[in-house]
């Protein structure tokens, strides 16, 4: 009789060591791999930026690069073309929209060949 409680109590044991290790698996693969992923094309985005890209910064400013230099990067704002320098991590996302309308009429011309 001994030795049966024993047995159960072992099996027990190693039940809750792999419940904890289907439990981090998954966390792992819901949360943290997408979000490393993310961060890796967010620092591509950042390090493919040239002159005359349309950004966005993480603060809602629309506007154009005229200077890169290192992590500093020169944007005009605005009607009146006020530059303003902002760090490289603060640019949240790239926006061409002229150059997207020219793909995109260059592609319906294609389509209608």
């Amino acid at each position: 009789m001994v030795y049966l409680t024993a047995a159960a109590g072992g099996a027990a044991s190693y039940s809750g060591i792999i419940m904890m290790l289907i439990f981090i698996g998954f966390f792992y693969f819901i949360v943290i791999r997408p979000q490393k992923k993310r961060e890796k094309q967010i620092k591509e985005m950042r390090d493919n930026l040239k002159t005359g890209d349309e950004v966005i910064t993480i603060g809602g400013i629309y506007g154009k690069i005229v200077k890169i230099k290192d992590e500093v990067v020169t944007i005009e704002v605005g009607a009146d073309k006020n530059k303003m320098d902002v760090t490289r991590w603060a640019i949240g996302s790239v926006t061409n929209k002229k150059d997207e309308a020219k793909n995109d009429k260059s592609e319906k011309d294609k389509n209608s060949k």
